[in-house]
């Protein structure tokens, strides 16, 4: 539901005041989401070392809460929509809050696994419940401010994680070495809190809103068998269990297909999926996604495990990634309705670049990569991701009519979770299963993997729609 006037669903007035720090409400929700999406591609090894745990850790860390939020992402805006978007809001908060601290204490690697899910899933219900709010209780004027702070702040938040965690890390507050990085949210996640309280505004529900609860679990069930197998077999050896689990997962998946297809009230809408400009912006998305968390989390290993790198040198060397990611996003709002899905492929090559960069320069430098080589290749990359994180929505909605797009938009996000944490596990497996024989050869394979990936996003980008949206709401 949309309202366009300057009230609240309740026909309270909401104030300017009320607009801003509701803004920053949700600005604090989405930075505690994408900073603890990427914060562990620091932390890991330090994490590991503390907790005795082996190399399956690594891949679990990332994986377990974009799994349980990129699964249950589309779930959780029904639980707003059907229970009142400002209750699911607090709820979501309160619980990452808590799991937040719950990681910061682990004493057992499974503890902090098992809090990271938590995370996910009440990072579920608190995710889509932001834009709804700001979309139904913002006059239009406004909205369109909001959406001209929104869109910036969330590239910083993607790359601050690294920074801070390295940071966090060096500085080994009051003795807890890794834990800060996680306990921060409880300053973060309070204050945001209190803020809610009292400011965030209530949007109606809308108790007739159906969830199928079964599409639901099967979709659960799917990606976790999926996930599973990879990491299970890239650990331990493709044996019994890691191969049936990836046909388990494969098996619910179809199941989750027939019954999306059947379904009076699908997760997705049919003439969402039917449409064929779409459904290559997911496949696009969910390749350059995956590619791209993964190649960012091998960077951050091979520096620390290979080069020997401390968290806080690593975070600084990832500074020309999050200027080219900044620079990127710039080019991208301000190209996107004129270059469309030539600015998809525009982004694809200049990551080709960075990477082609990297692997030549480790080619020829092996584990003495000089700073100005590393900056080189990251800042193509970052500069090519900016421009694909925006360019590849926008586009891939272009011929998405307006009644599907806030469903469709919705699942773009839900993709782009499940993408994160498939590309931690299978592209860390990938190196990390290689690294025995070598350092080089195996960041060098991972690169040369990676590579083929994005070749094969050029290969879909005729295939998504000529004209792109302006906005993604």
């Amino acid at each position: 539901m949309t309202q366009t006037g300057m009230t609240q669903a309740s026909g309270t007035p909401l104030s300017t005041k009320g607009v801003w720090l509701t803004l920053i409400v949700v600005l604090l929700a989405d930075a505690m989401d994408l900073i603890d999406s990427t914060i562990t591609n620091i932390a890991a090894p330090s994490i590991v070392a503390d907790l005795g745990a082996d190399e399956t850790m690594i891949k679990w860390l990332g994986a377990a809460y974009a799994l349980a939020l990129g699964s249950l992402l589309v779930l959780g805006g029904k639980f707003g929509d059907k229970f009142g978007q400002r209750r699911t809001f607090l709820v979501g908060l309160t619980g990452f809050v808590a799991a937040s601290a719950v990681a910061g204490l682990s004493l057992s690697p499974e503890m902090l696994v098992g809090a990271r899910v938590a995370q996910g899933i009440f990072g579920a219900l608190l995710i889509p419940q932001g834009m709804a709010i700001m979309t139904a209780t913002f006059p239009k004027p406004m909205l369109q401010k909001a959406f001209g702070v929104f869109a910036p702040m969330l590239g910083v938040f993607a790359v601050a994680g690294p920074i801070l965690g390295g940071l966090l890390i060096d500085a080994n507050l009051f003795g807890l070495e890794w834990r800060p990085v996680f306990l921060i949210n409880i300053v973060l996640g309070g204050f945001a809190l209190a803020l809610a309280v009292k400011y965030l505004p209530h949007v109606t529900p809308r108790p007739d809103t159906r969830i199928d609860l079964i599409g639901s679990v099967l979709l659960v069930v799917a990606l976790f068998g999926v996930l599973f197998g990879l990491v299970e077999g890239s650990s331990d050896g493709w044996g019994v269990l890691s191969i049936a689990a990836l046909v388990v997962g494969a098996l619910v998946f179809a199941a989750f297909v027939w019954r999306q297809a059947r379904s009076p009230e699908p997760l997705l809408p049919r003439t969402v999926l039917a449409n064929r400009g779409f459904t290559a912006g997911l496949i696009v998305g969910l390749l350059v996604f995956a590619g791209f968390s993964g190649l960012m989390y091998v960077i951050s290993l091979f520096l620390q495990l290979s080069l020997g790198y401390s968290p806080t040198q690593t975070s600084v060397s990832l500074i020309p990634l999050t200027l080219g990611i900044i620079g990127g996003s710039g080019i991208a709002a301000a190209l996107i309705v004129k270059l469309a899905r030539r600015l998809v492929a525009l982004g694809l090559t200049a990551i080709l670049a960075g990477v082609a960069a990297m692997l030549l320069f480790v080619a020829t430098s092996g584990t003495d990569l000089s700073w100005w080589q590393l900056a080189v290749a990251t800042l193509l990359m970052g500069l090519g991701a900016g421009i694909c994180f925006s360019s590849i929505f926008n586009t891939a909605l272009g011929d998405v009519g307006a009644q599907d797009a806030g469903s469709a938009s919705g699942s773009l996000s839900a993709v782009q979770q499940v993408a994160n944490g498939i590309g931690s596990a299978l592209v860390t497996s990938i190196f990390l299963t290689l690294l025995p024989g070598g350092d080089v050869g195996a960041v060098s394979v991972t690169l040369v993997v990676l590579l083929a990936t994005v070749a094969a996003c050029l290969l879909v980008v005729p295939l998504l729609p000529r004209t792109a949206v302006a906005e993604v709401d």
